[in-house]
């Protein structure tokens, strides 16, 4: 088992702070120095969630499982079909951030994972050590399917957007559970990702205490009627493409409207994002509070060309100080109920004073 501590310590060690300690404490920062969870199977959880944030329905949902035998083979529905993987997995992995999001907040640790193209890494806005034992299979898109052999996994999970075209081959080296795509239907793929692990009820914890987190903001904003006054606009800067605010059917989309915060009359299309081509014309991009990221290189992004623009700076969120640079790998790419948990907590502090 990597690391010095055991999952359950780690657990144990979060009940003791407190839902809400445990909750704010990585949510103001990246990286934290918390105890790496164990490789392999998650522990089986039977009590109820706590409120406060993942971490608390984690440390919640710590207990030991029933001892009744158990099949050798679970059947999964899947994008593909139907998909038999182990009752108990043990070294699983994931080719993309969403499914990497899901594994660690089921309790899992990855034995490999694909990187995004343009990041050196994988996303760190997990506790510094969780991810010190994932090796690297590659980019999403393009794993390497010969590293991936050689981790000898039990389970591999992706989406079919990403990895349809290599099914047959993954499938030759695990079970492979794919589903259709990942961003809007974030929520239905988590569900999916636990049915493979055999994680439900850690699943229904981590649900009920993300549930419990959206009310709390959105109480603590003001209550419905006051969010649905803000028009909260998410511009994202991505290397080689034009600049674009992010819609309704995304996984931020599915994020603030479970916050019931506004969004400006152009982002609330279905879809998951609308291309803003110019940079003399950025009206697109204005609301109450303006969030934007970027991925990859920022001048190949064009986030320099429009934050020094006049369009930019005339903007009225600009020009009320409201307009905030975050991190794109947990704004954008991270795609799960973890780093749903810590932009609740930032929605929290930018929009709370």
């Amino acid at each position: 088992m990597p690391g010095a501590y055991s999952r359950r310590a780690l657990l144990r060690a979060l009940g003791a702070l407190g839902a809400v300690g445990a909750s704010a404490s990585l949510a103001d920062c990246k990286g934290d120095n918390g105890f790496p969870p164990d490789s392999g199977s998650a522990a089986s959880p039977t009590s109820g969630p706590g409120s406060g944030g993942l971490l608390a329905a984690q440390a919640s949902s710590s207990g030991a499982g029933s001892a009744s035998p158990s099949p050798l083979t679970r059947t999964v529905h899947a994008a593909t079909g139907t998909v038999q993987v182990p009752a108990t997995p043990q070294r699983v992995v994931v080719l993309g951030t969403a499914e990497l999001d899901s594994a660690l907040s089921l309790g899992f640790t990855p034995v490999g994972a694909a990187r995004p193209q343009f990041d050196h890494g994988l996303p760190d806005y997990f506790p510094s050590g969780w991810l010190t034992h994932v090796a690297r299979v590659g980019v999403v898109g393009a794993p390497d399917l010969a590293t991936v052999k050689r981790l000898r996994p039990d389970v591999i999970l992706s989406s079919r957007s990403v990895d349809g075209a290599r099914y047959q081959q993954l499938s030759a080296v695990a079970p492979t559970v794919l589903t259709d795509s990942t961003g809007a239907s974030w929520k239905q793929d988590f569900q999916l990702h636990a049915q493979a692990l055999n994680a439900q009820s850690f699943a229904d914890a981590v649900t009920s205490a993300y549930q419990d987190h959206t009310r709390e903001v959105t109480a603590e904003l003001g209550g419905s009627g006051a969010t649905r006054r803000q028009q909260i606009s998410v511009v994202r800067f991505v290397q080689g493409q034009d600049p674009s605010v992010v819609a309704a059917r995304s996984y931020l989309g599915v994020l603030l409207a479970d916050v019931q915060l506004g969004r400006p009359a152009a982002q609330n299309a279905q879809t998951d994002a609308v291309a803003v081509a110019t940079t003399d014309k950025l009206d697109a991009m204005d609301g109450t509070t303006i969030f934007y990221s970027t991925y990859g290189d920022p001048a190949k992004a064009h986030t320099d060309e429009v934050l020094n623009s006049d369009a930019w700076k005339n903007l009225s969120a600009v020009k009320a100080g409201r307009a905030y640079a975050v991190d794109d790998e947990l704004w954008n790419q991270g795609v799960g109920y973890f780093g749903a948990d810590l932009i609740l907590a930032q929605l929290r502090r930018y929009l709370g004073g």
